[in-house]
């Protein structure tokens, strides 16, 4: 399955340049996104525009494949690079910005789609799991009766982007998904539990 990870933000609020290429232990952030769902048998393709060039360049330099934006905004290039992509059926959506996503999320996700049939999937994280880390959700919603964050992870119908899709919300009480990066408080305390919550 495709797996779209996109990169084409600035990252303004954790000024560290371009975010997906913060160093998480030695390796970009993106690095670890890339590393996940390539081990859970998808292809990835990172969504670069103007605003990234060194992540763009990055790409290049690794032989990752990539396809620029115009970086208006996530929803917008999110729509823009499936469109781009010709992709008809269901594809994996992603922030690069959760080094702690796992091959097992990734089955789990794919595997909650294929069971309920309904055009997406979301992925959704416990508030309470965020909060036990210091980490401050910035949305919120309630999930099988537990207020929920979501994870920055998806599975669309790439022949239905631009409308509503269906979708069945997946709850995910993993560690890991608790840490999605946009400031440097949440990049040290990523440093600090890294290796716990990945299990490593």
């Amino acid at each position: 399955m495709l797996a779209l990870i996109l990169a084409g933000g600035e990252g303004s609020r954790l000024r560290l340049g371009e975010k997906a290429l913060v160093m998480v232990h030695e390796q970009p952030m993106i690095s670890w996104v890339l590393d996940a769902f390539a081990a859970a048998d998808c292809e990835p393709l990172v969504i670069t525009s103007h605003k990234t060039p060194f992540t763009r360049n990055w790409c290049r330099a690794n032989g990752i494949d990539f396809l620029d934006t115009a970086g208006t905004g996530y929803v917008e290039d999110l729509t823009e690079a499936v469109e781009m992509t010709d992709e008809e059926g269901p594809l994996f959506t992603s922030a690069a910005d959760i080094p702690c996503l796992t091959e097992d999320i990734i089955r789990r996700i794919r595997a909650a789609h294929a069971e309920h049939g309904l055009p997406a999937c979301s992925a959704w994280v416990p508030v309470s799991r965020c909060e036990a880390y210091g980490m401050q959700p910035r949305y919120c919603e309630t999930v099988c009766g537990v207020a929920a964050t979501p994870c920055a992870v998806n599975i669309l119908t790439g022949g239905l982007i631009g409308v509503a899709q269906e979708e069945f919300c997946l709850l995910l009480d993993e560690p890991g998904l608790a840490f999605n990066i946009n400031t440097r408080e949440e990049l040290a305390v990523l440093e600090r539990e890294f290796y716990a919550v990945r299990g490593l």
